[in-house]
Parts: C-alpha cells; structure tokens; sequence
C-alpha cells in the first residue's frame, strides 16, 4: 500500500510517520511518499522520518520526491497539507487584516479567504492528479481552509473521493474525555465516544458527547460552566453558554467577541504566523540532528495535538471497514433537515470501506444556524472567485462575511489582498 503526503515538508510530518508506525499490525503500509516543493525542508524531515522508520526496523519505505505526480502515482491515499507561499505567506494574510482594522487569522475572514485562493486551484490540480494516476484514492484533506477547500473539491472534483480533516474536534473529544476520566475516577474507551458537534469547519458548536450510547453532556456543561464561574478571566460569558446549551468552538471568539480579538492585535508583533515560524525554526534544526529518531516535545508547541491520531484512525477505519465515528468535513448529503444537502459541513460521519457516510443530525437552533447561512454564503463565493479568478464573486464574498470590511472598504481591501498575494493569484491577472 501507498500513501501519499503532499506538503511532506512539514514539521507536522514526522507526528503523522509515528501514526502510521503504531498501527502496522493492521494497516499494511509498504511506501510513505514525502512529496514538497522544497527541497531543503523535504531533505530535512524526510531525512528524520527515514530515521523513525529505521528505528523501528523499516516497515516501510520513506520515498521523498519534489514530483507530484509520482507521489500521486498508484496511491491508496492523499494527503494533503501544504501551505501556498509557506508561512510568510499567513504572516501576510494576519497583517492583511490588521491594517484594515480587520481580524488578522489564517482560517476567517480576510486572511483565510487570501489562503482560500491561493490554495484552492492547487488542491484541485492534486485531484485532477489522482482521478488520473490513482483512481479511486481518497483525498484527505488537512490543509487550511479545511471546509472551504473540502467545499471547492466537492463542486469541482466530486469523482474523486475526498475527506476535510480538522484536528479541533478530535482534540476537543480527547479533553472531555479527560475531563469525565477525572470526573468519575474510571478510564472510558475514547473508541466509543462521540462528540456531537455540527457547523461549518472552525464555526461549529458543540452539543452532546457519549460513550458507549450514554449521553454525559449534563455532566460536562455543568463542570463547563463551574471552571468558568470559577475563572477570573473567563474566555466565554457565562450567560452565553447558558444560553446557548452549547460550547462553541473556539474560533467563534472572533465572532463573540470581535472587538477582543482586535485588540489582542494591537500587542503584535509577534503575530501567531511569526511565533510559529521560530517554533519551526527550532524544530528544524532539532530534525536535522543525525541522532533524532523520535519527534521532540517541542512539537506540541505546533498546535497540531492527535493530528497523528485523526490522519492514522481515519485512514484505519476506511481501510479496515471499521466503521468509527469521525468528525470530518463532507457534503452532508441530507443528514441534516433543512439545509441544502450539498452544503460540505463539519459534523460525526461513519467511516468504513465505502466511504465517509455523515450521521442524522438535527439542524442548530436560529441563533447558529442564521451565522452558518452567512459563512457558507461567503465560503461559495470564495470557491466561485479561487476557481474562475472572478473579482465580483471575490468582492462579493467580502461582503457577505460578518467579519469582512465596510462596504466602502471592500475595493480597497480586495485590491490590497490580490496585489499582496498576486505571485500566487495567477487566475485573476
């Protein structure tokens, strides 16, 4: 078996390697293709993750390659998680933000819709890869915008199977799950616990969690809403959560609280790009070590925690016909009444040999579901804008976003996004 990873360069890429050496009793893996535009990165991880593998008696073999389609070639899976123009590239898309008085974030508003054109014609080029040289593969998709670009292979490769992937909801799981561990002073099987959660990718509110079919979220609201009374500086209103019956995804702050986050702006530099490209730094340098043959604790400062565990269990559950629950990205196909069933959301999807199948789910209550309608307004318009280089869907999309700028701002911030990205923007020039 194949798979392979394009953006291989990644520091998060030897985490992935560890996934995939925990699980060889099941998961025949024979060749990890590492496939990156960079060469010195590519020679750098690659070169640690040969190291891991030979550690553990080389159960497969680690190929590093500068071509994609011989990555492509003949694979069962596709991984993607690269970042168009790297992380220079999402220290433009914060500033491009905070100069206009905008949230400054890689994922939401400005700068994830500068990252959503420059990413999305380069994914695509990935499936059309695929739907050539390994029909059939799975997509997976960790590369962000994760629902906007799971939203633009949806619409524009739909042959090729594919699968949006977010560590929030998995990371979100596991810390409930500790939460409860703690709580009744026993050890649950993390196999059988789901979190009911739904939404758009980084727009989801979270709303139940069971483990082995009981339901336990009571219990988890009530030690939610202690730890926040309890908290000096609570980063949700009491009142909020009350309200709601819910916990929002973290990224709803930029939402909530849009005026905090400006302000936490103001003490950059360092914005989240900059501190992460010293965390980088740091880690490359520990990976070029010819002694290293497992991933260093600094890794964690990364922010990508049990990205190793979603990648490996997912592809696991496909592989084997498992049929675990995940928390993924698709089109929801009608599993949610009411809501256009192409629509790709985030939400609990069974996995097994046939597929990624999303699980019934009932719709959010009118105060989620009108932020939805405008977001995935806004994530269309992107797609429309990535794939024709079409200004007015680009414009249009500004518009509609609720953390976009004035409407007498939207020229003036669309002409700054595409000048600063316009190496990376052929389609609208």
């Amino acid at each position: 078996m194949k798979v392979a990873v394009i953006g291989g360069g990644s520091t998060y890429t030897p985490e992935l390697v560890n996934g995939f050496l925990e699980r060889m009793d099941r998961f025949p893996l024979s060749e990890l293709w590492l496939m990156d535009i960079d060469p010195q990165r590519l020679e750098i991880v690659g070169g640690f993750a040969q190291r891991m593998a030979a550690v553990h008696g080389s159960p497969f073999q680690v190929m590093l390659s500068e071509d994609q389609r011989a990555a492509v070639q003949d694979a069962s899976y596709v991984i993607t998680q690269l970042r168009v123009g790297m992380m220079p590239a999402r220290r433009a898309d914060e500033y491009l933000g905070k100069r206009h008085g905008l949230v400054g974030q890689e994922t939401t508003g400005v700068g994830g819709m500068a990252k959503a054109l420059r990413t999305i014609p380069v994914i695509l080029r990935i499936a059309s890869d695929m739907r050539q040289l390994a029909p059939g593969a799975l997509l997976v998709n960790f590369t962000n915008p994760a629902g906007l670009v799971t939203e633009a292979l949806a619409r524009y490769a739909s042959d090729v199977p594919s699968v949006g992937v977010c560590n929030v909801g998995i990371t979100t799981k596991m810390e409930m799950l500790e939460g409860l561990e703690k709580d009744l002073g026993e050890k649950l099987d993390s196999q059988h616990a789901v979190l009911n959660t739904l939404g758009l990718n980084h727009l989801t509110w979270h709303r139940g969690f069971t483990v082995e079919g009981e339901e336990l979220w009571p219990r988890i609201m009530e030690t939610f809403l202690q730890e926040l009374r309890a908290d000096p500086e609570p980063e949700w209103d009491t009142g909020v959560i009350e309200s709601l019956g819910m916990i929002p995804n973290y990224y709803l702050q930029y939402f909530y609280y849009t005026g905090h986050k400006l302000a936490e702006q103001e003490k950059w530099p360092p914005s989240r790009a900059e501190q992460v490209m010293e965390i980088e730094e740091s880690l490359l340098r520990q990976y070029a070590d010819p002694a290293l043959v497992k991933p260093p604790a600094d890794l964690m400062k990364r922010g990508g925690a049990y990205y190793s565990t979603l990648a490996t269990q997912l592809l696991d559950s496909h592989y084997n016909d498992l049929g675990q629950v995940h928390t993924v990205n698709v089109p929801h196909q009608g599993a949610v009444p009411g809501w256009p069933a192409d629509w790709v959301l985030e939400m609990p999807c069974r996995v097994d040999a046939a597929g990624i199948h999303p699980l019934p789910a009932e719709a959010l209550p009118l105060v989620c579901s009108g932020l939805i309608a405008q977001v995935k307004a806004y994530e269309l318009l992107t797609v429309e804008a990535a794939v024709r280089g079409d200004r007015r869907a680009a414009y249009q999309a500004l518009l509609a976003h609720p953390l976009g700028p004035p409407a007498n701002l939207i020229q003036t911030v669309l002409d700054d996004l595409l000048e600063t990205n316009k190496a990376y923007l052929p389609q609208f020039f």
